[in-house]
């Protein structure tokens, strides 16, 4: 036999979905899957080029026969086996095996391939368990048996069936004598229509009543049976006796405990509901009624959420049901938005519960739900409230960061100037210094000037917008700065259409609009005539207003940060006092505004102005 090589097409072998793996006449692992390496576990770099029974020893003896066998040309061989994998685990395989051949229908070695089966292997055992532990459930829930045969005349009882009757093991009960076990009356005329119907028309029946014991106790019996028929002949009755005495007590108990519970949850001040495993509802409080909108629970009972609230809402509540109910696990105190069908939302402090049944199995789940929408209401208004605060915190700092500094550097200035004149002799050197203190007065009162206004527009919480035509404002501002704009040879552009409008201030708008104009043409490009465009775009809610120029542009990456700084500027322009642009957003933000800029140095300025028509 030749040896496998292994073929460079490998990695389909590794794809394949059932755990595979190519072995050659030494029965060597050539090929694998990675189903394989991962079902048992196995190290890649290990794996290759060792016998089978080396990297896998526990596997069955009689298996590597089979697999010599094969070698020799062999049948295809089947079985089952059980495997533990290198943690320990138990799986239960199903195995195949075939030749591997050349090109030249040599056998060069066994294709291997495994199908695991332990889900099915489980389940039989499942199987067998269920049916011991349904005996056993059978003696604990008192349900006996029994069994008429129409053709010898027996009837025959199961142990049960006797203790339940209180009989001795050697009592022979016949037709007559059972139904005679029934009380008088209803009991008794009851089982005996029944028997009578079963065997003239082949009617089932269960009913719960009452029998007396050989002993005199009275008992409380669920009784049913059906007809036996052999090809299509009656032959016999079979059916179950079940004492629920016991059951009926509890049951007369479990009522007045339901009554009182109902009582207590229909006057809980939150929404409460127990869901089935497919999360219909089974039990609703008066709450729940009321926010969904129904007089009484039956209207809601067997309902999902599907039938109540929106998509999206019912499946996120679905997954959620899922969870707790798959395993076993509480969801507490979580948040949730519920959106009903007609669009009505609510905020909900929410807690779903598993109900376990006595074999600890999950039945359902019980829900408490809090309307907490008012609280998230509160909520952010507080939250809005505190990012206000901060803001104006922010810029109060901001203020007094820019009024210490600028006030102390005039302050200086003064000091050092009325210093060099009380120590100046000469009349004329005297008098440049009264003319240096003359013009840091008017310095001093051109920044008291412009704190003034800053603190104005930030403290004016009464602005009066205005539904305002957008290019009228830019043409009337155009007619105001004719003179300026002839001076500068510049050219506006007003591309903004004339029904066109938005909500502003309009001191505040035309504040904007001289300032971006002025900026754009007093920082000119020295090789063009300055040029200023100005559009309008509309975008959800909001006006944007576009203005741009094809000046000198601004370093957005050296100087974005500080670019609309209160006495920042960016050229060596003699005119640059950088208090313009720090107005001008100001105004902005207090219209609920804000602004964007794109810049490119050389080749000019883009500022879009953001405006909410509803604010």
């Amino acid at each position: 036999m030749k040896e496998a090589k292994v073929q460079p097409r490998s990695f389909l072998i590794a794809q394949l979905p059932n755990p595979t793996v190519f072995l050659n006449a030494e029965l060597e692992v050539v090929h694998a899957s990675d189903s394989l390496i991962r079902a048992f576990h196995f190290d890649r770099k290990n794996l290759f080029g060792r016998r089978i029974y080396e990297v896998l020893p526990q596997a069955p003896e009689h298996l590597i026969g089979v697999l010599r066998r094969c070698l020799e040309g062999a049948e295809t061989d089947k079985g089952i086996d059980r495997f533990i994998s290198s943690d320990n685990s138990e799986y239960w395989y199903e195995y195949s095996n075939t030749p591997w051949y050349d090109k030249g229908e040599n056998i060069i070695g066994v294709i291997l391939q495994i199908v695991n089966i332990t889900d099915r292997i489980k389940l039989e055992l499942d199987y067998e368990k269920a049916q011991i532990l349904l005996e056993a459930k059978a003696v604990n829930a008192r349900i006996g048996s029994w069994e008429y045969n129409a053709i010898t005349g027996k009837l025959t009882w199961c142990d049960m069936t006797r203790k339940i009757h209180e009989v001795p093991e050697d009592f022979e009960p016949n037709i007559e004598s059972a139904i005679e076990f029934y009380m008088e009356g209803y009991s008794r005329n009851t089982i005996s229509m029944a028997v009578y119907k079963a065997m003239e028309s082949g009617t089932h029946w269960k009913e719960k009543l009452k029998i007396i014991t050989a002993s005199g106790k009275e008992l409380w019996v669920v009784a049913s049976g059906k007809p036996l028929y052999k090809d299509g002949i009656y032959v016999g009755l079979i059916g179950t006796i079940q004492d629920v005495t016991e059951v009926n007590v509890s049951n007369q108990r479990s009522t007045e405990s339901e009554n009182l519970l109902h009582t207590v949850v229909d006057n809980l001040p939150l929404n409460v509901y127990i869901k089935d495993l497919e999360s219909k509802k089974i039990l609703v409080n008066k709450s729940e009624c009321a926010y969904l909108g129904v007089q009484d629970a039956s209207e809601l009972i067997g309902k999902s959420d599907f039938d109540l609230y929106d998509q999206k809402v019912a499946q996120e509540s679905r997954d959620e049901d899922l969870f707790v109910l798959n395993n076993g696990t509480p969801i507490l105190g979580k948040e949730t938005i519920s959106v009903q069908k007609n669009g009505k939302v609510t905020h909900f402090l929410t807690s779903k519960i598993p109900l376990f049944d006595e074999e600890q199995e999950v039945y359902g789940l019980l829900g408490l739900s809090m309307d907490i929408s008012d609280l998230k209401q509160k909520e952010g208004e507080l939250r809005e409230l505190i990012n206000v605060s901060s803001q104006q915190n922010k810029k109060l700092v901001n203020f007094a960061h820019i009024v210490s500094h600028n006030l102390r550097s005039h302050s200086a200035n003064f000091s050092m100037l009325l210093d060099f004149l009380a120590n100046e002799q000469d009349v004329e050197e005297r008098d440049r210094i009264l003319g240096m203190l003359n013009d840091a007065s008017e310095n001093l009162l051109e920044t008291l000037e412009n704190l003034n206004e800053v603190v104005a527009i930030n403290t004016n919480v009464r602005l009066e917008k205005k539904q305002i035509r957008i290019h009228r404002a830019v043409h009337a501002v155009q007619q105001n700065l004719s003179g300026f704009l002839q001076t500068h040879e510049g050219v506006i552009h007003n591309e903004i259409p004339h029904d066109a409008t938005l909500q502003a201030v309009p001191a505040y708008l035309d504040s904007i609009l001289i300032n971006f104009i002025t900026n754009g043409i007093k920082y000119r490009h020295p090789d063009r005539r300055p040029e200023v465009r100005i559009c309008y775009e509309h975008t959800g809610s909001q006006a944007v207003l576009v203005i741009s120029d094809n000046g000198i542009g601004i370093d957005l990456k050296k100087y974005g940060d500080k670019l609309f700084g209160m006495y920042k500027t960016f050229h060596n322009h003699p005119d640059a006092r950088g208090i313009g642009l720090y107005i001008t957003k100001n105004q902005i933000e207090a219209m609920n505004g804000r602004i964007l800029t794109c810049s490119e140095v050389g080749k000019g300025t883009t500022f879009k102005i953001y405006l909410d028509e509803q604010s």
